[in-house]
């Protein structure tokens, strides 16, 4: 079956670690493209940290952002969008404060830290953006159109545990999801890059097994279980490549481009 569109995660897979989109995967995106295939982004990061990314593309395509939460597309038409609950969003807060845990928050296309560190200066570094440090009580006022909220640790062993807590006292409240091994990802239930590519799908009147999702974290195991064909990069862990139809090779390789050419350009 023809693919018609085509998700693709954003770090460790169309994107090597702070480097720009290579000149190969671009060419492949625009093949893609000019074969009917229509090319979506689908990640964690928020908005206007994608949309340089989508433009690089040179497409003008629908966007998943904030894991699910928004579909927008690189020239500005909202398809979808999905607000935390804001009371929620509060007793977020006030957990994380009661703990020193470090908190960022994303209230429309703002960003906001529970407090200005190393893991803000790494974040904006890595996600080419800026937000303001405003302290967990002013966190408790930006809970309005609250998209993600995210938690960063020292380890992934702290990340595990820190996620278990979260799931004891908030339950189905939430939705929990991990882009990296020391991120703690928080949206509104039933939010997924899943359930953002369905959306996506009916919208633009394709039947689910006529997508493709390409990833290699956590976050995208949804994402791959849920589309006609999947693919996992070469540096994606083994549970992600255990339920993929197809693994490529390592992101810094071009993985991507080879995966485009050889399972919908067929080349």
């Amino acid at each position: 079956m023809q693919i018609k569109l085509l998700a693709t995660d954003l770090d460790g897979t169309l994107l090597s670690s702070g480097k720009p989109v290579s000149e190969k995967n671009i060419a492949a995106a625009q093949a893609a493209a000019k074969a009917g295939t229509i090319v979506t982004i689908a990640t964690g990061r928020m908005y206007r940290a994608a949309l340089p990314v989508a433009e690089a593309l040179g497409l003008d395509v629908p966007i998943i952002t904030y894991n699910g939460a928004l579909i927008k597309s690189t020239s500005g038409k909202i398809y979808y969008q999905k607000f935390m609950d804001e009371e929620i969003c509060r007793q977020v807060t006030d957990f994380c404060a009661q703990r020193g845990w470090y908190l960022q928050t994303y209230s429309g296309e703002e960003l906001y830290y529970s407090d200005y560190n190393e893991f803000s200066r790494r974040y904006e570094h890595s996600q080419k953006v800026s937000g303001e440090s405003l302290g967990y009580e002013k966190l408790r006022e930006h809970v309005s159109d609250m998209y993600k909220m995210l938690i960063i640790t020292d380890s992934p062993d702290v990340t595990q545990a820190w996620m278990a807590e979260l799931t004891a006292e908030f339950g189905e409240s939430i939705t929990l999801t991990q882009s990296a091994p020391d991120f703690i990802e928080i949206i509104s239930p039933g939010v997924s890059k899943a359930s953002a590519l369905a959306k996506l799908a009916d919208i633009m009147g394709f039947d689910m097994q006529e997508t493709m999702a390409i990833g290699d974290a956590n976050n995208d195991l949804p994402l791959l279980q849920a589309a006609g064909f999947s693919v996992a990069m070469g540096n994606a862990a083994d549970n992600i490549k255990a339920v993929t139809d197809a693994v490529t090779c390592n992101c810094v390789d071009d993985g991507w481009a080879q995966a485009v050419y050889k399972y919908i350009l067929n080349k």
